[in-house]
């Protein structure tokens, strides 16, 4: 099983987005994924088509102490889906609390699930630093940066790799932190820039850039991955540029 972390120093980078569309890559790919949604705004089920009408996730079973797996559906395509869950602010609050106190708790839920030693788990966070990040890097074998190329994304860079290196670095097991560039417009000469800067500095570990596309945002809006709605696009091309990379490089067992 490999656990991957997908994590973002600041917000509207695309980080769902990047989740679930390496989930679906991945799966086409003849992988057996579940995507585990760790972030309060339960976005992760929309980009995979779940009912939006659904309640039940990770965040209400927790607190009414049932099972996770009686909260995981089954979405498109076969990819597996643990939503956060629809609460309301004072159970988030609970929630939010029984994770500070057990920081733990999300690795022995994976445990719990039994899954299939081939699983690949993908976990979507919040942006920044939170309980929830604290939980998946805990987690994780691999932490998968999202960012943009532009200069606001590269001065959030140490934060993010400051919050792996507390969380994640020193634990055994743990193999490395990964980046992928989003939203990459190669029309404008400062994302250009940027993005070589980041070529330069994080070096192979730069594993994909997503260019922009705007089959990315009819697919969200079909309720589709954008490599369902559009598997010629650009953006779909990217992403199972990246679902390979992480079959080729962390092998499941």
């Amino acid at each position: 099983m490999r656990v991957l972390a997908i994590v973002s120093a600041k917000g509207g980078v695309g980080k769902t987005t990047v989740c679930a569309n390496l989930c679906t890559a991945l799966r086409m790919q003849n992988e057996w994924v579940i995507g585990i949604d760790m972030d309060p705004q339960n976005a992760l089920r929309f980009h995979l088509g779940l009912n939006v009408d659904e309640v039940h996730g990770s965040a209400p079973a927790a607190l009414a102490g049932t099972a996770l797996r009686e909260a995981c559906f089954q979405a498109r395509l076969g990819v597996y889906v643990l939503p956060y869950g629809d609460i309301d602010e004072g159970a988030r609050a609970q929630f939010e609390d029984m994770l500070e106190r057990d920081p733990l708790w999300l690795r022995h839920a994976l445990q719990a699930l039994a899954l299939p030693p081939q699983a690949w788990v993908l976990i979507d966070t919040p942006p920044g630093p939170s309980v929830y990040i604290r939980q998946a890097l805990a987690a994780a074998d691999v932490a998968v940066v999202t960012t943009l190329a532009d200069a606001a994304s590269y001065a959030t860079l140490p934060l993010i790799e400051r919050l792996i290196a507390t969380y994640s670095e020193s634990r055994p097991g743990f193999l490395g932190t990964v980046f992928v560039v989003n939203q990459a417009n190669q029309a404008r000469q400062l994302a250009r820039d940027v993005a070589q800067v980041m070529q330069a500095q994080l070096g192979d570990r730069l594993i994909g850039l997503v260019h922009q596309d705007q089959a990315v945002g009819e697919a969200l809006a079909s309720s589709q991955s954008v490599l369902e709605y559009d598997p010629h696009s650009q953006s779909t091309r990217d992403f199972n540029l990246v679902a390979r990379w992480l079959r080729d490089h962390l092998h499941t067992s």
